[in-house]
């Protein structure tokens, strides 16, 4: 069975002997691959509409696994009980939505010591999610596959978690070509990611070169409009462009 360049690295995630929930499972693909890879014991494969619950359910009964994994049918951790298992993946989905469903299942997450998790869009509201809920952010992968860049999150409940991240969060000063400074704050960081800005990887910067683009278009758009909520968007956006122009420079000064 081969994956996607993006779910085996999530699978690599995943403890060995973990119990695993998957939401939005995706044919069931990750857990089937987990288990056979011996990194999970039993697993929930959670789908939140009919169609996609059979196809996991195909994909579990050919794999010959309906004994360890189950494939059920609910919204978000509601497929869950307290305790069941101790390692939640979800992947694949807008970051405002994978907060939503660790919101609304809290309970759930009960005995859950490790969230292996892949926004497609708005990493910063699941890293500022795991901060306020006192996980800690351990480790973040970047990469592009198929036109698309990816973002891997993976957070660990610790006893430790407050005072890890007062340190992973504390505010950096970026030094750029002919003087230049940026100071970083919580904000920026749960934005760019602390261990992603450290590597800064080629996907990284190519990722927020892209960005400012988007927001270059944004900001052209809504500057059509000559009210003046439309000039303090517009304000704002110019604002967050300079920034990760400067963070650009900075964290390329040194290369070739």
């Amino acid at each position: 069975m081969k994956l996607s360049t993006r779910l085996t690295r999530i699978a690599e995630q995943i403890p060995a002997g973990s119990r695993l929930a998957d939401i939005g499972s995706d044919h069931a693909l990750l857990p089937v691959f987990a288990v056979r890879q011996g990194r999970v014991t039993q697993a929930v494969a959670g789908e939140v509409n009919q169609g996609p619950l059979d196809a996991a359910q195909r994909q579990v009964n050919e794999a010959g696994l309906s004994q360890v994994i189950e494939p059920r049918l609910g919204n978000g951790l509601a497929v869950l009980h307290p305790g069941e298992v101790d390692v939640i993946t979800i992947a694949g989905m807008g970051g405002a939505l994978i907060v939503t469903i660790l919101s609304e299942g809290l309970d759930k997450l009960e005995g859950v010591s490790r969230l292996i998790l892949q926004p497609n869009v708005g990493e910063e509201f699941v890293r500022r999610w795991l901060l306020e809920h006192g996980w800690f952010l351990s480790s973040e992968q970047i990469l592009e596959e198929d036109g698309r860049t990816y973002e891997i999150l993976t957070a660990d409940r610790l006893a430790d978690a407050a005072e890890r991240n007062v340190q992973l969060y504390q505010e950096r000063l970026l030094t750029g070509p002919e003087g230049l400074q940026v100071e970083l704050h919580d904000f920026s960081l749960l934005q760019f990611g602390p261990y992603l800005l450290n590597e800064a990887s080629t996907v990284f910067i190519d990722k927020w070169k892209q960005e400012i683009d988007k927001l270059e278009k944004v900001a052209a758009s809504v500057g059509r409009s000559d009210t003046d909520e439309a000039k303090l968007k517009v304000a704002a956006l110019q604002q967050q462009i300079k920034l990760v122009k400067e963070v650009l420079l900075c964290l390329q000064k040194d290369r070739p």
